[in-house]
């Protein structure tokens, strides 16, 4: 393989590890969140519509800073934007342990609230992006879909790591503990990302580079139709997994009757799933060439078992009884892992799509639209769910996830340009020694 040689060669792991515990961090703040979200209703003393607008803020600040962050990283370097981008989110949340956390003579109004949770997602928002692009720098073509993959399952690891640790600290110990930790994690990935993350001495040759317009580093990825259908259909995928990951607690909670480690397990079981599946999803593309095709999968499977989840919900609901037997819970329980670990299992294969279509050069700015579409999910979505909810009940917010994943379905349909790459890949494989 053409990429840094020699000793330099093993490097790439450590690279790939801070690109983990980098996303891993700042993943444990935006989904580990939301799983303290009862306790934020009931310690912030706000309604359900007030918190899922909070949720939101978390999504919109990500949304709004992905792209520049992405530009910069481009022009940067991957090292300064993600140092810059961990310190300044550590410092956001000591100041939220600080100033905004309630006590008992104490509660902060709603507004510092929102504004506190919008600098989170402003400033990591820098993290996603950068780390993207140091891993694409040092993996070849035939390993860059594992590597992707991998670094992809720190968004559910971290998250899993959330939904354990963060409600029991805010429960237990206080909100100022639950922000202090999260601060701690990006200041840890920090120092990891100052001892190992450079560029590489050889980038790696792409052999895919004469099939794929979108890498002459002459063409923007902001002008590039496969780039941009890619990224709008991550955003519409997203959208179910973000319904899972910021209301199932409060689904389990008041239509379940289900309360702390049963909640905090559920949330685990899907982040957990995840991360399984996007590994295995990573190595098993990188060997077939067929990015679309498990894509277009993993919308069909989120299709059919939300509809199924949201069937199951009107069908308890409507008995009148609540989730009273256990084989009732259970078939929700077990709908509700099955489908959020449907819609979160494609990251690492989607992101590797999208910064090949770029090229190396253009790497950030691609995986920065891609995670704004993402992240233009979690800010949408929170917000979208109570107004659902209160109108139509929980089915229709199911039903809204299934018609979501359904226009996934043709974004990732397989085009021309993608069976060129797909026969270069191929031939890549079989010179390329890993």
């Amino acid at each position: 393989m053409e990429y840094a040689q020699g000793r330099a060669a093993p490097h790439r792991w450590k690279v790939l590890s801070v690109g983990v515990a980098a996303n891993a961090s700042f993943a444990a703040a935006f989904s580990g969140i939301p799983a303290t979200a009862v306790l934020i209703r009931s310690g912030y003393r706000i309604d359900t519509g007030a918190l899922g607008l909070l949720l939101g803020m978390l999504g919109l600040g990500i949304v709004l800073s992905e792209l520049p962050w992405g530009m910069l990283t481009d022009r940067w370097g991957d090292r300064r934007v993600l140092l810059t981008g961990l310190v300044s989110t550590a410092a956001a949340l000591l100041a939220m342990a600080v100033w905004v956390t309630p006590t008992e003579t104490r509660v902060p109004g709603l507004p510092l609230l929102e504004a506190g949770f919008l600098a989170i997602g402003l400033l990591g928002g820098s993290v996603n992006g950068s780390s993207g692009r140091a891993v694409m720098a040092w993996f070849g073509p035939a390993e860059r879909g594992l590597a992707m993959s991998i670094r992809q399952t720190a968004v559910p690891t971290g998250a899993g790591i959330g939904a354990l640790l963060l409600p029991p600290l805010a429960q237990h110990a206080g909100f100022v503990w639950m922000y202090g930790a999260l601060a701690a994690m990006c200041l840890a990935s920090a120092i990891l990302t100052m001892l190992w993350v450079r560029e590489p001495d050889a980038l790696p040759i792409t052999p895919t580079a004469n099939a794929d317009a979108a890498s002459d580093p002459t063409v923007s990825p902001l002008r590039s139709a496969p780039v941009w259908r890619v990224a709008i259909g991550i955003a519409a995928l997203c959208m179910p997994q973000v319904a899972v990951i910021s209301f199932a607690s409060v689904f389990l909670h008041d239509f379940g009757h289900m309360h702390g480690v049963a909640i905090g397990a559920a949330l685990a079981a899907v982040q957990g799933g995840a991360t399984v599946m996007r590994v295995w999803s990573g190595r098993w593309t990188d060997r077939r060439g067929n990015r679309n095709a498990y894509l277009r999968a993993c919308a069909a499977l989120t299709v059919g078992l939300f509809v199924l989840l949201a069937i199951s919900t009107a069908l308890v609901g409507n008995a009148g009884q609540g989730v009273q037997s256990a084989a009732a819970l259970s078939a929700l329980f077990v709908l509700l892992v099955a489908g959020g670990i449907a819609a979160s299992a494609w990251h690492g294969v989607a992101y590797t799509e999208l910064a090949t279509q770029a090229g190396h050069s253009r790497t950030g700015t691609a995986l920065a639209m891609g995670n704004s579409g993402a992240f233009l999910a979690f800010w949408l979505v929170p917000s979208a769910i109570p107004v659902l909810l209160s109108a139509f009940g929980w089915p229709a917010v199911w039903l809204a996830g299934a018609a979501c994943a359904a226009l996934a379905w043709p974004a990732f349909a397989r085009t021309p340009l993608a069976r060129q790459q797909s026969r270069a890949s191929s031939g890549a494989r079989q010179r390329v020694s890993v």
